[in-house]
């Protein structure tokens, strides 16, 4: 009895601090713009084997990311845009693959692409990197049309330079990787572009993750990780304890 109580408090503090890992990386996205949440917990594990199915461990689970919407703050930004609920603006990774996010403070490199805050290339409807032409203005539509009176031009002059590719689908349609970028699961058939507005221009979500609710959680995980541990010292006791009796007869 006394192993099995250590193996099962060993396997809760080790989805514990996983746990953990998880709200603090929510914490600290809570000012990242159009940040999802991670959705993390613990389940019960049966340890496969040999002999009686009785032993049970814990498991850190990821559920999922959280698909609440976050706050829209208007900014006045001509580039910066706040998508609409399941909209997901497209963009390429470095591996040239395409990715989706929700963050919308868009950014223009020096040489005219127009790209994230982090640097991936903003893709047109076509699928292609867009390029904005040297202009006067600039003004992003609801439905994603990029207009822009030309450098030198008449403000009547205006010129459609490219239409953002927004697609439609369902936070858990999609797969959170690594970098923190959306993707569609393996076999999946890609995503058609939204029609209809999509977008709200001149402003941007913000994270959905609650600082007040991640800063509880942690004092909770930080609580239990402290009695999973006392159970393991206690178990040791135990049976350091026992071994001294065993030996003593």
């Amino acid at each position: 009895m006394i192993d099995k109580a250590m193996y099962v408090a060993m396997t809760g503090a080790s989805a514990t601090m996983k746990a953990q890992a998880s709200v603090s990386h929510n914490l600290a996205n809570a000012n990242t713009v159009g940040f999802q949440a991670t959705l993390a917990g613990t389940v019960a594990a049966p340890v496969a084997g040999e002999g009686h199915g009785s032993r049970v461990a814990v498991s850190h689970r990821t559920l999922g990311v959280s698909a609440a919407p976050g706050a829209i703050n208007a900014t006045g930004n001509t580039l910066d845009v706040a998508l609409d609920q399941e909209r997901w603006l497209a963009v390429q990774t470095p591996g040239g693959e395409t990715a989706y996010t929700r963050a919308g403070d868009l950014k223009l490199s020096p040489n005219g692409l127009l790209t994230t805050a982090s640097g991936l290339s903003v893709l047109d409807q076509q699928g292609a990197p867009i390029a904005i032409p040297p202009h006067e203005s600039l003004h992003i539509g609801g439905d994603g049309t990029i207009s822009i009176v030309p450098l030198g031009e008449p403000e009547a002059n205006i010129g459609e330079a490219g239409r953002l590719q927004v697609v439609a689908a369902r936070t858990d349609e999609l797969v959170r990787g690594d970098d923190g970028l959306m993707r569609l699961p393996p076999g999946a058939e890609p995503l058609p572009p939204a029609a209809g507005k999509v977008l709200t221009a001149g402003a941007l979500e913000q994270s959905n993750a609650d600082p007040t609710a991640s800063l509880v959680s942690m004092i909770q995980l930080s609580r239990q990780f402290e009695m999973q541990v006392r159970v393991l010292q206690s178990g040791d006791e135990n049976a350091q304890a026992s071994n001294s009796l065993l030996s003593s007869r």
